[in-house]
């Protein structure tokens, strides 16, 4: 395997600094013997307070410096405001982030954000994070909006949003690549590099596909791999009946109680965050009948305990099955909700694997894998497969990085549910460093 196909797991970095201690020369000839001991005192309190910072900060743990940062009030970057125009009258913000000093042209680079209608221009967002890390060393980086995605998660355009589809996704994609090599500071010569995180991930590769003159690199962060109901089957079934059986079930094989079940935090993110609503809707069943007692219950003698098989499983199908399969009247609504609407899931669930079509990618477009180990929305495996598609189909220039005990956001996070936290930097140096690197400067 060449260089440019390899696995690399990264491991904390530590930061070491080193404290320089300027010792005075302590020789004063013809001095009082108490001036002496009182300076002596003096420097030993300051060399020890000096040790203890340094010890202080050398305990922590935090990315490796490799190079000069600026300070707090020196500007590094700049951002130039845009509008696409995605037709049919409708059109997008974006942002242009590009380094403070220098004319260009730089390297340009499009960042495609995951699920839901989040803007990508806060400060707290991890792609103006992104953005800025990259623009800081010398990238031209361009993010903007979904169709019909207003601030603060909000929708500004209802018809647009409601009936979004992935070919719409594309489609403005590609208009935003468009835009992105017609500004005076991109070097539109050397192409652009595209890069997806999460659901975003299925972008990239088909945009690749179709613009190989446009596309020098594609970088996929926590990718999907299978097809959208596979991942949204292990979300949804899968990852939730594992928990039950690994954690919940407690004493009593293949069942779990309700009870206890309902006071795990975790266990009831993973079932959309109401475990009785989950099962009476199941059956069927209000809250008004009975309180709620389920028809199992009825004849176990621990009214408490359901089988994770037998009633816990197949209510939570029915929930994956009414978000991959909406029928016509829920194509047909009205739609707002943040995360996609009926329309949006349709269009994924037809949308063909990534693996089926990722070994169209050009020889020529390098293809970077970022996944955190404890991906618990895009699991590790998905990546890997990714890895290895790439490898039987002898692509020239491809790489993954596994990043241990980070999750789905690139933050640190357990195995079971994302902590949603900023991504952690050395991330972005990685990014950076492979980006920079002399092969894909040609």
């Amino acid at each position: 395997m060449s260089a440019n196909n390899s696995v690399k797991y990264i491991t904390k970095i530590q930061l070491c600094k080193t404290v320089a201690l300027l010792n005075p020369d302590y020789r004063r000839k013809n001095s009082d013997v108490l001036y002496v001991s009182v300076t002596i005192f003096a420097v030993f309190l300051f060399a020890m307070s000096v040790s203890i910072l340094s010890e202080s900060t050398l305990n922590h743990d935090t990315a490796a410096v490799t190079d000069v940062y600026a300070q707090p009030y020196v500007e590094t970057v700049k951002h130039r405001n845009l509008t696409i125009d995605l037709g049919n009258g409708l059109k997008t913000n974006a942002q242009l982030t590009i380094p403070a000093v220098g004319e260009g042209p730089f390297p340009g680079v499009i960042i495609f954000p995951g699920a839901g209608a989040g803007s990508v221009f806060p400060s707290t967002s991890p792609y103006s994070h992104m953005a800025e890390y990259l623009s800081e060393r010398g990238y031209a980086v361009l993010r903007y909006d979904k169709r019909g995605v207003g601030p603060n998660f909000t929708i500004s355009d209802s018809n647009a949003w409601g009936n979004l589809t992935f070919d719409n996704l594309k489609q403005d994609a590609e208009k935003a690549l468009a835009v992105l090599l017609q500004q005076p500071e991109v070097n539109a010569t050397k192409k652009a590099t595209l890069i997806g995180h999460s659901e975003g991930t299925n972008i990239p590769p088909r945009v690749a596909v179709d613009n190989p003159d446009k596309v020098r690199n594609i970088v996929l962060m926590a990718p999907v791999a299978e097809k959208w109901t596979d991942i949204i089957y292990f979300q949804e079934v899968a990852k939730p009946v594992l928990y039950a059986e690994n954690i919940l079930e407690k004493g009593h094989p293949g069942q779990i109680s309700v009870k206890e079940a309902s006071k795990d935090p975790i266990f009831q993110t993973l079932v959309g965050g109401n475990l009785t609503q989950l099962l009476l809707s199941q059956t069927n069943v209000t809250d008004n009948n009975r309180t709620g007692t389920l028809p199992e219950q009825e004849n176990n003698t621990n009214d408490d305990l359901i089988s994770i098989e037998g009633v816990l499983k197949p209510a939570l199908v029915r929930e994956y099955e009414n978000e991959t399969s909406p029928n016509a009247s829920l194509l047909s609504a009205k739609c707002i909700a943040v995360y996609g609407c009926p329309s949006y899931g349709k269009s994924f669930s037809a949308l063909p694997s990534v693996i089926g079509m990722i070994g169209n990618v050009s020889s020529n477009t390098g293809i970077l894998i970022l996944v955190g180990e404890n991906d618990s929305l895009t699991p590790l495996n998905q990546a890997l497969l990714m890895q290895q598609r790439l490898t039987e189909v002898n692509h020239p220039d491809h790489q993954i990085i596994v990043f241990p005990n980070l999750g789905h956001s690139f933050a640190p996070s357990n195995q079971w549910i994302d902590s949603h936290g900023l991504m952690e930097e050395y991330v972005f140096q990685d990014l950076f460093e492979w980006l920079s690197s002399p092969s894909r400067q040609k």
